[in-house]
């Protein structure tokens, strides 16, 4: 896999991290947002932040072999995204190992059903292994990045909807 593939998104970075397992169905569309998810501004950039945050926890408990499941935190796109990244790692016989750590979180924009926070992560600890364990980490690769994630209120709970790559370092 050539080296800028690696940098597609940060959040296919992130996904191909927690090393789901594979499923076969296709993802539910986006859910509508609903009209009464956050009270203020800063309930949805709350949220926004403890379901990456707990995404992230779970990305790297499934990478050090339990059994979370990081997919029960996306919708829409971010859902896509997360399961075409893990069966391009599957396809190309690659695991990661490693964990992704949160150093910032900024708020960037909020209202009653969505919100978007750029996370500023540490890839330094994390691995690329083909399949014979050599570590084939492309040399090079950022350290640090940046992902604006949106994330929107399904009327049960905020799942992230999207994410997409900012700044190559933060």
């Amino acid at each position: 896999m050539a080296e800028g593939r690696w940098r597609l998104t940060a959040h296919a970075a992130a996904v191909m991290l927690a090393l789901a397992a594979l499923t076969a169905c296709t993802p539910d569309p986006t859910p509508t947002p609903s009209p009464t998810g956050f009270a203020s501004d800063e309930e949805a950039f709350a949220a926004a932040e403890d379901t990456y945050r707990a995404y992230i926890d779970a990305s790297d408990a499934q990478t050090d072999g339990g059994s979370a499941d990081p997919l029960e935190f996306l919708t829409g796109e971010a859902l896509e995204d997360a399961i075409e990244s893990e069966n391009e790692l599957v396809q190309e016989g690659l695991t990661l190992t490693g964990p992704l750590e949160i150093l910032e979180v900024a708020h960037l924009a909020a209202d009653r059903t969505t919100a978007t926070i750029r996370v500023c992560l540490d890839l330094s600890k994390s691995r690329v292994l083909d399949s014979s364990g050599a570590d084939v980490t492309p040399t090079g690769r950022a350290e640090r990045f940046s992902v604006d994630v949106g994330v929107i209120w399904t009327g049960s709970e905020p799942l992230i909807a999207t994410s997409e790559a900012g700044a190559p370092s933060c």
